[in-house]
């Protein structure tokens, strides 16, 4: 298998004259490993970034509070002890509403920007037209997040700087994982507002794409052990897996993704967006999972 097998998806076109500098004074990401790989498992948190540049707030008409409404809140802290258990762990540091990268990058809406980005399907999908698109157009609350247009060089800018390496990063772990280990195992890791799944709201939904993502053993392991945990769980509705899940999910090619969505009131305070004591469950018992997909993959009983 090489890179190609993994789908990643079209590229938007280099800005011209961009400069990594001007937005990247940090790593967009974060990457932990262990010392010694012993799990083919990844886990990656594209949507936790807390890195908010001058230029955001600048051109923002809302506040800092809606703009982190967009965010996967702390995300990365629940997953913070998977090295611990041999996986990696990817997290953006970039805020999703800067550049979003459960996304494709050629998912721009023409309505934002001063010239027309170039024709794709990616430009009506709908998740653009709900302004959601790799450089989104309203906050986490449903307002509009900018007081004018931006320029396509913007948007390239922000996609060479942000997007690109973190979808490099996260497809060289895959092929890197595949190779030492036979298979490798991708989870996407979310949170959910609770106020959009209603009063018998599930606290998890696992996302495999209808199993076109995810082995089917993956996901029932995932299900089975949150579930002895005593959350409650969905499969695919309301959420069935992103762009992330949909570009790298080749179970015919032992490459498995599978998106996770944690229910934000298990763990924060979605009015305030502080972390409350149920941060400390939730921590504790995702490395708990982590832990029972190692030892299934170990025991060679993961796909």
């Amino acid at each position: 298998m090489d890179s190609s097998d993994l789908g990643q998806g079209a590229a938007y076109a280099p800005a011209e004259g961009a400069s990594l500098s001007d937005v990247r004074p940090e790593p967009p990401f974060v990457l932990v490993e262990p010392l010694h790989r012993t799990s083919p498992l990844i886990f990656a948190s594209p949507h936790s970034g807390r890195r908010y540049p001058a230029e955001l707030l600048a051109d923002a008409r809302v506040g800092l509070i809606s703009l982190r409404r967009t965010e996967d809140a702390y995300v990365d802290e629940l997953f913070a002890g998977v090295a611990a258990h041999g996986a990696a762990l990817l997290s953006a540091t970039f805020a999703r509403a800067y550049v979003d990268l459960n996304r494709d990058a050629a998912e721009l809406d023409p309505e934002m920007f001063d010239e027309r980005p170039p024709a794709s399907v990616h430009t009506t999908s709908a998740r653009v037209q709900a302004g959601l698109g790799a450089i989104p157009r309203v906050s986490g609350d449903g307002q509009a997040i900018y007081r004018r247009k931006l320029s396509l060089h913007e948007a390239g800018r922000r996609i060479d700087a942000v997007h690109r390496p973190y979808h490099e990063t996260l497809q060289n772990l895959l092929l890197e994982t595949k190779a030492q280990f036979g298979c490798a195992v991708l989870i996407d890791c979310h949170s959910m507002p609770s106020s959009a799944r209603g009063a018998h709201a599930p606290d998890i939904v696992l996302g495999d794409r209808f199993g076109a993502s995810c082995h089917p053993s993956v996901t029932a392991l995932a299900e089975a052990t949150l579930r002895r945990m005593n959350y409650r769980v969905a499969r695919n509705a309301p959420f069935a897996g992103g762009h992330t899940t949909q570009t790298y999910g080749r179970p015919a090619q032992r490459v498995h993704a599978l998106q996770i969505e944690i229910n934000r009131a298990l763990y924060v305070d979605e009015r305030t967006l502080e972390r409350t004591h149920g941060h400390t469950r939730v921590r504790a018992d995702m490395t708990r999972l982590a832990e029972a997909l190692a030892a299934a993959s170990l025991h060679k009983s993961l796909a």
